[in-house]
């Protein structure tokens, strides 16, 4: 006789062989799945332990890098991203903004309760606020009209305190900003400035993080190495590690146009992370294996390329450091480059990532960015 089947909710009917043989199968997989199941759980997990952090402090390095095969015209050069972004407080700035609150609290300078000051025109202010919250301390970071608002949400969001500089006599902002931070230090002796323009533990961070990751996962093969320059803090970090160690990196300093920083002409710049209106303390006497200038329309071709090529969302002085790479491609075939990410293009979506603004900012139309790019022609 032929098997059958009785329901609840219908008369016995009878079943094919075939159709016995489905159901008897898929009760011996789900049989079998709850096995593997209980013996996974019995003996051990089947992922490596997520490590604990003590506090989001401890989150910061140890950032991830990513191949960019796409990004450039061509596959013979080895591009590999690291993406500081992923910081917890989003930026490369993470990392020297919590060196040198951490030094500063060793060795006395700064206590718990007291007032951190700094000028910022955002990632290193967020940065602050973040060390600051961790450690006890109160922040008042000093921006000007330039400052990302979202920057400045943010900080506020840490309880950061924000002083808009809104005059500068000469249209020198960085000068405005620097003059609040000595009239806000001299108001309250609790106060510190921590001098991220000056002070050693900028660079010292990227010296002892940044390049130091970066020089692990490639087994010290670095052909070349972009990075963004403003402070100067992470290309000299990096640089001092690369030679300390004995590598032969060209180490190649991205600047903006319109900069002082290697004896650059200072003019209009639209696109805050890269370059600098005078020339901070730490910049003084660097020099670097290259250089080269970018303009604020490079960077937003940049940031465009970054997400249409590779589905990497970049901020401004990112996409600058991406298209010099591609700017020296052909000179680059058969090595490995490494090019640092400062963060996210999240944070310009109010700028850079929006068409109007660049039209009415820096004068170009969408479609001759995406041109530029190398993304469409500009009469698509």
């Amino acid at each position: 006789m032929r098997p059958v089947e009785e329901t609840l909710n219908e008369p016995r009917r009878l079943l094919a062989p075939q159709v016995r043989d489905d159901l008897a199968s898929r009760k011996a997989t789900q049989m079998n799945i709850r096995t593997q199941v209980k013996t996974h759980s019995q003996t051990a997990t089947p992922f490596a332990a997520t490590r604990i952090a003590d506090n989001v402090l401890d989150l910061i390095g140890q950032t991830p890098m990513v191949r960019l095969p796409r990004y450039l015209d061509r596959e013979d050069v080895n591009l590999i991203a690291k993406v500081e972004a992923l910081n917890p407080g989003g930026s490369a700035k993470d990392r020297p903004a919590l060196h040198m609150i951490e030094r500063a609290l060793a060795d006395g300078r700064l206590k718990s309760g007291d007032t951190v000051v700094e000028s910022s025109s955002g990632n290193m202010g967020i940065g602050l606020a973040q060390a600051c919250a961790v450690h006890g301390l109160q922040f008042i970071c000093v921006v000007d009209p330039n400052a990302q608002s979202q920057n400045v949400a943010i900080i506020r969001a840490l309880s950061g305190q924000i002083e808009l500089v809104d005059y500068a006599p000469d249209g020198d902002f960085l000068a405005a900003r620097l003059d609040r931070v000595a009239a806000l230090l001299e108001q309250d002796s609790r106060r510190f400035w921590p001098n991220q323009y000056a002070n050693l533990d900028n660079p010292a961070s990227h010296e002892l993080g940044t390049i130091a990751e970066i020089d692990a996962a490639l087994g010290g093969q670095i052909d070349v190495l972009f990075v963004a320059c403003s402070s100067t803090g992470t290309a000299r970090g990096c640089r001092d590690f690369l030679r300390r160690m004995g590598r032969k990196t060209k180490v190649v300093a991205v600047d903006a146009m319109g900069s002082t920083l290697f004896n650059g002409n200072a003019g209009p710049r639209k696109i805050s992370g890269m370059g600098a209106g005078r020339i901070p303390e730490l910049a003084i006497g660097q020099e670097f294996d290259d250089l080269v200038r970018v303009s604020d329309v490079t960077c937003v071709a940049g940031c465009r390329r970054a997400v249409a090529r590779e589905g990497l969302l970049v901020g401004g002085s990112g996409g600058g450091v991406l298209e010099a790479v591609r700017s020296m491609q052909d000179e680059l075939v058969g090595q490995t480059v490494a090019a640092i990410i400062h963060d996210s293009g999240s944070r310009y979506l109010g700028t850079v990532f929006d068409p109007e603004w660049v039209e009415r900012e820096l004068g170009i139309c969408e479609a001759d960015v995406k041109a530029l790019a190398g993304l469409a022609s500009a009469d698509s």
